[in-house]
């Protein structure tokens, strides 16, 4: 209840001002917020997230919908109704080809990194209104030149009120089973109704009118659609990069988990059922998210509790709402995101020397391009990153341990002891497309340098299948020792290898893949027997 009230403090200003964003009316908005929060209390995974409007996919409805030049304002609001529709029917299709683990490419540095310079480009975004100025730049860096530029027109009481707002809160959060954001907006419509804030230059949101949506289906020719088709796929781009940034990264700080197709699934229907309300599209925004968490949220019920909220303001509230002074909207969103900005995840990877260029890269790329593509950049370099590991293919050399039947690496074990005539090597990488060519490479060389060797030994461990171009080189490897007169021996096969192999290879492979290193070096030191009288 206590984080249900504070989420619903935040989300109700915060829709407000994205619906101005999208050039859309505040019953689009509402009917966005009610219908994400119930969606996702329904179908989501995650204790914290919040799916309601967010800035970035306001903006960027805008932005589509003015690119299609509507000639009416009637005309217009079907072209976003029906960019809404198609972003959800495209998210559901998403999580039926269960295409959710695509985010896994996405490295936890980078996420780390993108959460940070999204706190800060929200709370930059949150100044002027704070301030009581009024900028054209969305840029965080021109946002803050242009503040310094227009330092004369500051309004002094409406940064007293923000700024006010601001101390209350971390005051109240000496006290976590208050809902500081929900008090100190019921103090912000006090101080509204008691003083005429537009005599202090303080602005607040102004009245609203609020009636129940009807399910519609937007009548637009069919090359509209099409054309909405192809531009929905950047709002589907934003949305999930945006909420999966925000979704993941928060389960990760509670060692959460939580399933990218279900969230797909969740974000999908949400989109659908506002677009069919004639709601804006909405996604799991950070500032709601996290403001959720910091209240003591546990479970989606909060979420929920918020739903039940805003709904009775709506019904009952609608001349409150119209008094929040639009200063205390900006505290209350810097306020839930004054922990994020904490750079601690930097210093962290600095100390252990791993993937900090990345973290500082994902910083800098959502600074300077925004969220789409900021977030676009970041997933590009983890991709890199992971190219650049498989590429660097590294294949350990296994020897017997002692007595016993572990094969473990020479390198980091300096006492186990190779067999003559056999060489024992893993792949340290998955074999597939991007990586078998320079892993058979490393192999080949290795096994250059042992001409005494007649039987080779992979294991495929790390390998849970193979693709087809991985398959076909194991099988052009078996060829080319055959015709030197040597061997290949496969170790650590799981079942789908073993049936693409005996399939591909014909005989080549029949009695020649084991389930364990052991059982194929036993096979193997038969056969050194056998053939060259020799013993291991």
């Amino acid at each position: 209840m206590v984080a249900g009230f504070s989420v619903a403090s935040i989300l109700l200003p915060e829709a407000i001002a994205y619906a101005a964003i999208a050039h859309l009316g505040i019953q689009q908005a509402i009917t966005a917020l009610l219908v994400g929060l119930g969606c996702y209390a329904c179908l989501g995974g995650s204790p914290y997230a919040i799916v309601a409007p967010t800035s970035s996919a306001a903006a960027l409805m805008a932005a589509v919908v003015l690119s299609l030049r509507p000639p009416d304002a009637v005309t217009a609001t079907a072209f976003g109704v029906a960019l809404v529709i198609l972003t959800g029917i495209g998210l559901l299709a998403f999580a039926k080809a269960k295409l959710g683990r695509l985010s896994a490419f996405v490295s936890r540095p980078v996420l780390h990194g993108f959460s940070f310079a999204l706190a800060i480009t929200i709370i930059i975004k949150q100044l002027p209104i704070l301030l009581g100025v009024h900028v054209q730049a969305s840029n965080p860096f021109h946002i803050v030149i242009d503040l310094a530029t227009h330092a004369g027109h500051w309004s002094l009481w409406s940064a007293l009120v923000g700024g006010g707002a601001l101390v209350f809160l971390a005051i109240l959060k000496r006290w976590p089973s208050v809902p500081g954001a929900f008090v100190v907006l019921l103090s912000g419509i006090a101080l509204s109704h008691w003083v005429n804030l537009a005599d202090f230059k303080v602005a607040v949101v102004g009245a609203v009118s609020i009636t129940p949506p009807g399910l519609s289906w937007p009548h637009l020719a069919t090359d509209r659609w099409l054309d909405l088709a192809e531009l929905a796929c950047g709002l589907l781009v934003i949305i999930v990069a945006e909420s999966w940034g925000s979704i993941r990264s928060i389960s990760l700080s509670h060692g959460n988990t939580v399933e990218p197709n279900r969230e797909l699934f969740a974000l999908g229907a949400a989109n659908l059922v506002s677009g069919l309300l004639q709601g804006m599209p909405v996604g799991a925004g950070f500032s709601a998210s996290t403001a959720n968490e910091q209240a003591g949220a546990t479970s989606k019920w909060a979420g929920a509790m918020a739903a039940v909220i805003l709904l009775l303001v709506v019904v009952f509230g609608q001349v409150w709402i119209g008094e929040i002074p639009e200063p205390i909207v900006a505290a209350a969103v810097i306020n839930a995101l004054s922990h994020a900005v904490n750079p601690h995840f930097l210093f962290h990877l600095w100390r252990l020397g791993r993937d900090y260029y990345l973290a500082l890269a994902a910083v800098g790329a959502v600074l300077a391009f925004g969220v789409l593509h900021g977030m676009l950049a970041a997933i590009g370099l983890s991709l890199a990153s992971a190219i650049r590991s498989f590429s660097q293919a590294k294949v350990s050399e296994l020897a017997g341990l002692g007595h016993s039947h572990d094969y473990v690496d020479r390198e980091n074990h300096p006492t186990a002891q190779p067999h003559p005539k056999l060489l024992i090597l893993r792949p340290e990488e998955p074999l597939f497309f991007a990586s078998v060519e320079g892993v058979l490479a490393e192999i080949n060389r290795q096994l250059s340098l042992r001409q005494d060797v007649q039987i080779l030994i992979i294991s495929l461990e790390q390998s849970a299948d193979l693709d087809s171009t991985a398959a076909e080189c194991l099988v052009e490897l078996a060829n080319a020792l055959k015709q030197q007169e040597k061997m290949l021996l496969l170790a650590r096969v799981k079942d789908p290898i073993r049936e693409l192999l005996l399939e591909l290879g014909g005989r080549q492979f029949h009695g020649k893949l084991f389930w364990s290193v052991a059982d194929a070096a036993v096979v193997a030191q038969k056969y050194t027997v056998k053939v060259f009288g020799q013993v291991g």
